[in-house]
């Protein structure tokens, strides 16, 4: 039976669980994210062979939603050069994953499964085959597109063009777009609109929104705004004041690559304290504490860097890295692969990140993901909840999550061995992930690598 759009809207309104005004649906969710070139094992450069590898996917959707992800944030999927931030046309989806109308059926059936569709927006730069960029090639000063870029046509770029251009931090592939002019800003939120209507996305991964103009960035909010108004905008920041781009009419969310470095690190130098003084920095209980009240998007690994497996010391300690993953403020966003533990590391390549699997693995870490993400799915402490750090020492750490009538003590130990942890105080507690109730007689005791999320009783 063909999925209708009236099928899709009334998809849309199932999954609307809060009629507040400020509540978007990304704050109750997990991510998953799909980088598809490399997951659907695509060539490396663009082929110009049309192979609708992108139904993959599907294949897929039974183990995504076993991961309690009702979310998949999509790397690049439009025509490309290579790696699909070098992009060719923003209206057309690679020729190496298929057409626009197979990865429409892919939009469908997540929505059919309850899962929404992020995609990547890549909006700072395009690459040295889009279509307008091409035209300039060809034509110099009489392109009408020449303002689309920043072209100096007393200089030669590194390819010999006759003209010089900016690029993306010194990568020519990569040709920055002139976000100042009208014309593109009008061109780019046509697109975004045109895969609203064409595959019902739910929200855009902004591609180095810490390069983007805020003008744009408020036009951008406005559209979806009016478009769809439970559309989610979240930006890529690995550095500086997230509060910059996430202010009234600006993004929703950022990546939270303050703590990401937080939970490797912490965890590789035996130094619980690490991570544990940059959430009470963030979300702590004090007046001046960064980003209380937002929902960033955590993450153990990406695209981009090695995967957590890899980088970790201690191979064990992946359990109650996890742990603090799923239990800490915000979204929670797990890369594909990264579930089960697989490893690849950023100096070999791009590709070593980004590999095709050729289907998911169960085992005994994504057994236990599953529980720490069905837990935070449904905990409104976990998804709302004030932060408070109770106990923090080297190797073991203690901090509560608070919202109206619940209380959770969430416990990690990142150490071989046994560990008791100061609780202060008298409680009887519920284990969320293994449904136990007990009495804490002042302290928490854990095994090794152990992790407990505790409701108080």
């Amino acid at each position: 039976m063909k999925y209708t759009l009236k099928d899709r809207v009334n998809d849309e309104t199932s999954f609307i669980m809060k009629g507040a005004k400020d509540i978007m649906w990304a704050e109750e969710s997990v991510f998953y994210q799909i980088y598809p070139l490399g997951f659907c094992g695509a060539p490396q450069k663009n082929d110009g062979v049309l192979v609708p590898r992108i139904r993959k996917v599907m294949d897929w959707i039974p183990h995504i939603k076993s991961l309690c992800a009702d979310a998949v944030y999509f790397s690049p999927v439009f025509a490309s050069d290579t790696h699909g931030y070098d992009t060719r046309d923003f209206r057309r989806i690679d020729c190496r994953l298929g057409e626009n109308a197979d990865f429409r059926d892919v939009c469908d059936a997540l929505h059919q499964n309850g899962i929404r569709v992020v995609l990547d927006g890549v909006f700072h730069h395009v690459g040295r085959g889009f279509w307008a960029f091409l035209d300039v090639l060809e034509k110099k000063w009489d392109s009408p597109y020449k303002d689309w870029f920043y072209i100096n046509f007393d200089g030669d770029s590194p390819y010999r063009d006759g003209f010089w251009y900016e690029g993306w931090e010194g990568h020519y592939e990569l040709v920055k777009l002139n976000l100042y002019n009208p014309t593109v800003v009008e061109y780019l939120l046509n697109c975004v609109g045109r895969w609203i209507d064409e595959f019902g996305i739910d929200g855009l991964r902004l591609d180095v929104a810490y390069m983007l103009n805020e003008d744009f960035m408020r036009r951008l909010r406005a559209y979806c705004d009016g478009k769809k108004p439970e559309f989610v905008l979240i930006g890529e920041m690995i550095h500086g004041d997230y509060n910059r781009i996430t202010a009234d009419g600006l993004l929703h969310s950022v990546t939270n690559y303050e703590c990401y470095k937080g939970l490797y690190s912490a965890f590789n130098s035996m130094n619980l304290f690490e991570i544990a003084h940059s959430l009470g920095r963030q979300f702590g209980p004090e007046p001046w504490t960064l980003y209380r009240g937002k929902h960033l998007m955590n993450f153990a690994d990406n695209h981009d860097v090695t995967r957590i497996a890899s980088i970790l010391n201690d191979e064990k300690q992946i359990y109650p890295l996890y742990g603090v993953l799923f239990a800490m403020p915000g979204i929670p966003c797990l890369y594909y692969g990264s579930e089960w533990g697989a490893k690849g590391e950023k100096h070999e390549g791009d590709s070593a990140l980004r590999p095709c699997f050729d289907a998911p693995v169960e085992n005994e870490l994504t057994t236990f993901i599953e529980r720490l993400a069905k837990v935070k799915t449904e905990s409104r402490a976990l998804n709302y909840g004030d932060y408070k750090n109770i106990t923090i020492q080297n190797k073991n750490l203690l901090f509560e999550r608070h919202c109206d009538h619940e209380t959770v003590f969430v416990a990690v130990n990142a150490e071989n061995a046994p560990c008791s942890i100061d609780a202060r105080g008298e409680y009887k507690a519920v284990d969320f992930l293994t449904g136990e109730i007990s009495d804490i007689h002042g302290r928490v005791e854990l095994p090794p690598y152990g992790v407990k999320y505790l409701k108080l009783v």
